[in-house]
């Protein structure tokens, strides 16, 4: 039997036929409603000809099926990963993507042709429109388009953390993250971050307050072991409408294990690496008016040389100045938050180091003034330390320094650490 193939010039005269005909069958129906004879029949062709239309109609659709994401209207879009497009039955052919100002965001379509995303971060609070076109086996295209608006920097939030990317740090170095919004869902935060080491320790996160999350073990990291931050808090709602935006994997090694340990009795400083005594040196701490912190102190911040006024920490004359006012202290290592440094000191005789305390509350050492001189002790603590070792100051008459002053979560013993971890 010989089979005949309609050509696409009568399949368009069919279907304009079946469509002259669908109209005809239509009009008569609505003007003869009481006319029952011949209804049956009418139902029947009527059938038969939408039939016709519909696979005529079917012939000429693409069986592309293209899927945007996210949804056309939708708000708060992530501005990292939310942003993509897919194809089912058929290859994606163009897409482009424009912010409502009409500048091109760069994209690029899989090799496979089944999907495309945008090649870099999106900005926030901005309007963007996607436009897809795909084919089908056949050649036939589909298309599709959407609009979406990215999360605003009032609804979203970031976490600045330290220690940096690729760093090399100290045995104490705590993973540290600052929010610049206040978290309410800490459990949904917390559970968008995990900390691992190489070493295997286990790793517990507790919140100080409501913007600062810190990470450690429960002894100091092993050294020589590399510590992974993960953050996936694209889209994690840490406050009612304020969404996270960050995605990101930072990784950074820990050092030899060096610890100073200062004796504020005796007044002398001991360096340990892998504990063992590498060095001793003479110190003056705090004055008995302007005792030193005692506790487990990290060093956050080297500076070669850098100005410590005492109005800046509330030590003030009576006109309001500072007390003093040191524009160039040399080989200074912060240690809290609130002031307290271990630094050079070239403006004290020479006879107070090892034998008297005078200091407002740091821990000085001898040193010249300009910082050039690499054999002075002060230098060569700063030389040997990195920033991440460890600080510990005993026999003050001072209390042990808070947790939060600083990066010095090694205060809080490890039951009271975990029970402020939210998950």
């Amino acid at each position: 039997m010989e089979k005949r193939v309609m050509t696409d010039g009568k399949r368009r005269k069919s279907l304009a036929a079946a469509a002259a005909v669908l109209g005809g069958v239509l009009v008569l129906s609505a003007c003869s409603d009481s006319d029952k004879g011949g209804s049956a029949a009418d139902a029947s062709q009527s059938a038969q000809s939408q039939a016709q239309v519909d696979e005529a109609a079917a012939q000429k659709t693409s069986k592309a099926q293209i899927t945007i994401t996210p949804k056309n209207g939708a708000q708060n879009a992530s501005i990292n990963d939310d942003a993509k497009v897919a194809v089912t039955a058929g290859k994606l052919t163009e897409v482009t993507m424009t912010s409502a100002e009409g500048k091109t965001v760069e994209g690029q379509i899989s090799a496979d042709g089944l999907s495309w995303k945008p090649t870099g971060q999106l900005e926030r609070g901005t309007v963007y429109k996607i436009a897809a076109t795909a084919k089908d086996a056949d050649g036939l295209e589909a298309h599709e388009n959407a609009s979406f608006t990215t999360v605003t920097k009032a609804n979203s939030f970031i976490g600045n953390f330290t220690p940096e990317d690729g760093s090399t740090v100290g045995v104490g170095m705590p993973v540290s993250i600052n929010f610049n919004k206040a978290i309410t869902d800490k459990k949904a935060v917390q559970g968008g971050i995990t900390v691992s080491s190489s070493s295997g320790q286990e790793v517990v996160g507790h919140w100080f307050n409501s913007t600062r999350l810190d990470f450690r073990p429960e002894n100091y990291w092993t050294e020589g072991s590399t510590v992974t931050l993960k953050l996936d808090l694209d889209g994690v709602e840490g406050a009612n409408g304020v969404f996270g935006v960050q995605q990101k994997t930072v990784t950074f090694k820990i050092g030899r294990n060096q610890v100073s340990t200062v004796d504020v009795k005796t007044k002398t400083m001991t360096v340990t690496q892998d504990g063992r005594t590498i060095k001793t040196i003479p110190i003056s701490a705090g004055s008995p008016e302007n005792t030193t912190y005692n506790g487990q102190m990290v060093i956050s911040e080297k500076f070669k040389e850098t100005r410590m006024n005492g109005a800046t920490v509330g030590f003030t004359d009576d006109d309001g100045k500072g007390e003093y006012d040191i524009k160039d202290v040399p080989h200074a290592m912060r240690l809290s938050t609130s002031g307290t440094f271990i630094h050079g000191n070239y403006w004290g005789a020479r006879s107070i180091f090892g034998s008297v305390n005078t200091s407002h509350g740091c821990v000085g050492l001898a040193d010249v003034k300009g910082a050039g001189d690499p054999n002075q002790q002060a230098a060569w603590l700063f030389n040997n330390s990195i920033v991440g070792d460890v600080v510990i100051v005993k026999n003050s008459a001072d209390k042990t320094i808070a947790p939060d002053n600083g990066l010095n979560g090694w205060n809080m013993n490890w039951s009271a650490w975990k029970a402020g971890s939210a998950v």
